[in-house]
């Protein structure tokens, strides 16, 4: 069986260099409860949203190499990893590139890459089949797009699951030609980017307050100056007065301002907040939702 290289696996160990250990909660003068919460061995913060039972087995990591492992098995060639940890172990999995697609001429292209969540909520572990895009260095993950995004038994000793993950990963890796398909119908589909944006993001009502306007105003244009300048890094004419738009493009301008230029709160300012944040945030959302009811 192929493996993650000793670079993979090691990059991993150093990034998870700790463990969760779960450990009783105790009530006023050491009263028992029959709740348990998980810590972080290295900084002792506690791990999670909540409270577990005494069935749940924190998953370590070994658990994230496995899936890593089966990772490399399932995508051709070598992979490289980043990894995150908030509330649970995040990694992008980065397969070869030569699974390239050329969306517009030679310089808007994007590459395939996996987002394993593996977080301590008591959910199953989810793997997204998103894309990275030359462009405007976005990972970005279209979640609304069947088959895109797969479960993974939550459980400690991942190990002993190999070939039902590697059998998960391979389906994972044939949803990159539906993903693709998608982007290319979007790149073809149009839209009037003043109404899209107004779709999402609606015009202050009348009485509105100063900020409310002056905070409206300049989210538009700091969308309107992500989208042209990312139209003329690609070789794309400028705007015409009609704003007419690609739907790919006007989704990746709404995304790739949440992530890159909307202010970020404290604690979530790193490149993989970044991603998780836009990736979660109800605008995105609703902006994929509307690109997507064009090529449906």
């Amino acid at each position: 069986m192929q493996v993650a290289s000793k670079n993979v696996t090691e990059k991993i160990q150093e990034a998870f260099n700790f463990t969760v250990d779960k450990f009783p909660l105790s009530g006023p003068d050491g009263m028992r409860t029959p709740w348990y919460a998980m810590f972080r061995s290295d900084t002792e913060d506690v791990v999670g949203k909540g409270s577990v039972t005494s069935r749940y087995v924190p998953h370590q990591t070994d658990d994230v190499v496995a899936l890593c492992d089966a990772a490399s098995e399932a995508f051709d060639g070598e992979i490289d990893v980043n990894c995150h940890f908030r509330d649970g172990h995040y990694v992008s999995i980065q397969p070869t590139k030569h699974d390239r697609l050329a969306v517009f001429g030679q310089r808007d292209n994007v590459w395939p890459r996996v987002i394993v969540n593996a977080g301590y909520d008591g959910r199953a572990f989810a793997a997204t089949m998103g894309y990275y895009r030359d462009a405007c260095q976005n990972l970005a993950m279209m979640r609304q797009v069947s088959g895109t995004t797969v479960s993974i038994r939550h459980t400690s000793g991942l190990r002993g699951y190999m070939d039902e993950l590697i059998s998960t990963f391979n389906t994972l890796k044939d949803s990159w030609n539906g993903l693709s398909d998608v982007i290319m119908h979007l790149e073809s589909s149009t839209v009037q980017m003043v109404d899209f944006l107004n779709e999402i993001y609606p015009q202050p009502v009348t009485d509105a307050s100063k900020r409310a306007v002056t905070v409206h105003r300049d989210r538009t244009e700091a969308i309107f100056k992500r989208l042209q300048s990312e139209r003329f890094r690609t070789g794309r004419d400028r705007m015409t007065d009609t704003f007419e738009v690609s739907a790919w493009e006007a989704f990746n301008a709404v995304q790739g301002y949440v992530q890159h230029d909307a202010q970020s709160k404290k604690g979530f300012k790193s490149d993989f907040d970044r991603i998780l944040r836009a990736s979660r945030d109800a605008n995105v959302r609703k902006a994929e939702s509307m690109v997507l009811e064009l090529v449906a």
